[in-house]
């Protein structure tokens, strides 16, 4: 067992994790218990977890364990413990959907799932997400509030929040997030993670042909890029299931970070793509901050807006009929939400293939104005959300229309992103005056992937987030 006490090990990452194991300094085994514990002392006060698999967990460390003692080759994630959201199948367990209405047991890994493994990743356990990832708060009648570790009055954000508050907890290294609308970037902010929303197609969805009709796609929240990357690359392709497919890109998401970069043109916009919606002082303030960074850095900084047509009518109509065909999916219907059925009942309409074939084409559209952004910069620099993180309890004794209004301006800067398919990335960016994270949103061009992570990984060693730890971990 590696002398480290339990809160570096914890703390070590991704990558630093790996190498205890691959080095014979640790074994999976080890870290597999060690995770476990913390989970038993943590996640009673946070609730990231709706499933611990610490049996299934301890005998894949096993596994690995063996693998190495007999040679075999090690994968990027060998013996690394890894939480999944509660949207993705992992054999044997349910997929919730973070409610009660599925009790259904998955017969098999969903394709990101087995990816994992495949790149020697340990299952967990699967996290907290409010019922369908429709909201981002992460509170649910299934499994109450998902709490943050930076201040547990404080919701973390949602729908990735239990993956969120397991990874800035030290829980886990690295979760898989989903983001239809915000739902990766918007915890990633609320508990100060590094979170890369990826371009449209770039991970399978599979077994499902897409998620919310294209708006949303899976990825991990961390807290360094380089962890990111890592997960990314191991989980990276579609299958012929997939409706979406991104365009090949010439380096690995790893290499990327390793490779020469010349200066960039960057746009700082801290204007609502929403209207009526204004961003608070202080997060103005953290762009700000952050611009001045990249300047210093040597990149060509100048402020500007896009243009930002109103996205309502495509995008409304394809997360209302992603509801509904999630919603389908339940064997016991009779146990969703109110707030969930009502939105599957409205999402008959949008179901259909003549309404959603024309939001996804009115999402073109906007996608091609857009876009004219990148003719003259490689980034735009954004808030990821206009308001501080919010206090739990958002959902509390809320209808459809008041947890929508609550809802819809947390996301402001972030859905129009999943209406044009770009990668979008939310990056630490300090703290406010209370404590609580400020995040930063980088955003480039159609397959620019690679230009967000290396453009982050210098704000990481400029700001140091990853050193930052939260009083309850």
């Amino acid at each position: 067992m590696s002398d480290l006490p339990d809160s570096e090990l914890a703390f070590a990452g991704i990558v630093g994790q790996a190498e205890l194991i691959r080095s014979g300094q640790l074994s999976a085994r080890e870290l597999t218990e060690n995770t476990l514990r913390r989970i038993e002392r943590l996640n009673p006060s946070l609730n990231a977890f709706t499933r611990i698999l610490a049996d299934e967990a301890m005998n894949e460390a096993a596994r690995r364990d063996q693998h190495q003692a007999d040679g075999t080759a090690l994968g990027p994630l060998h013996g690394v413990p890894i939480a999944i959201k509660d949207e993705n199948d992992v054999a044997g367990t349910p997929t919730t959907y973070g409610g009660a209405a599925v009790t259904r047991i998955a017969k098999a890994d969903s394709e990101v799932v087995r990816r994992l493994r495949d790149a020697g990743a340990v299952v967990i356990g699967k996290t907290t997400m409010p019922e369908f990832g429709i909201w981002p708060f992460t509170e649910t009648a299934a499994h109450g509030y998902t709490r943050n570790p930076w201040d547990t009055g404080i919701s973390t954000g949602g729908s990735s929040g239990g993956s969120a508050a397991a990874v800035a907890s030290g829980m886990v290294a690295g979760a898989i997030g989903g983001d239809g609308g915000g739902s990766i970037r918007l915890p990633a902010a609320f508990c100060g993670l590094f979170g890369l929303k990826p371009q449209r197609g770039r991970v399978s969805t599979a077994p499902n042909r897409n998620l919310w009709r294209g708006l949303g796609t899976l990825g991990p929240l961390t807290r360094s890029v380089y962890d990111s990357a890592l997960m990314y690359d191991a989980i990276l392709g579609t299958t012929a299931v997939d409706d979406y497919r991104a365009e090949p890109l010439p380096l690995s998401f790893t290499e990327a970070l390793s490779s020469t970069h010349s200066p960039l043109r960057i746009a700082v916009s801290t204007r609502s793509p929403v209207r009526g919606v204004s961003p608070a002082p202080e997060v103005v303030a953290g762009v700000h901050a952050v611009a001045e960074i990249l300047s210093a850095l040597g990149h060509h900084v100048e402020e500007f807006d896009p243009e930002y047509p109103d996205a309502t009518a495509s995008f409304l109509p394809q997360v209302l009929g992603g509801v509904r065909d999630e919603a389908l999916r339940v064997d016991r219907p009779d146990l969703l939400e109110r707030r969930t059925r009502a939105l599957s009942s409205i999402g008959r309409i949008a179901s259909s293939g003549r309404v959603g074939k024309a939001a996804y084409r009115r999402g073109e559209r906007i996608a091609h104005t857009v876009n004219q952004v990148f003719d003259t910069f490689d980034v735009v620099l954004t808030p990821t959300t206009p308001a501080l993180p919010r206090a739990i309890g958002q959902l509390e004794g809320a209808g459809l229309v008041s947890a929508a209004r609550k809802s819809l301006p947390i996301a402001a800067y972030c859905s129009i992103w999943n209406v044009c398919g770009n990668p979008a990335a939310a990056v630490p960016a300090g703290f406010s005056a209370s404590g609580l994270p400020l995040s930063v949103q980088l955003v480039s061009r159609p397959n620019g992937e690679l230009t967000i992570l290396a453009l982050a990984q210098q704000l990481e060693e400029r700001i140091g987030w990853p050193n930052f730890r939260p009083p309850h971990a």
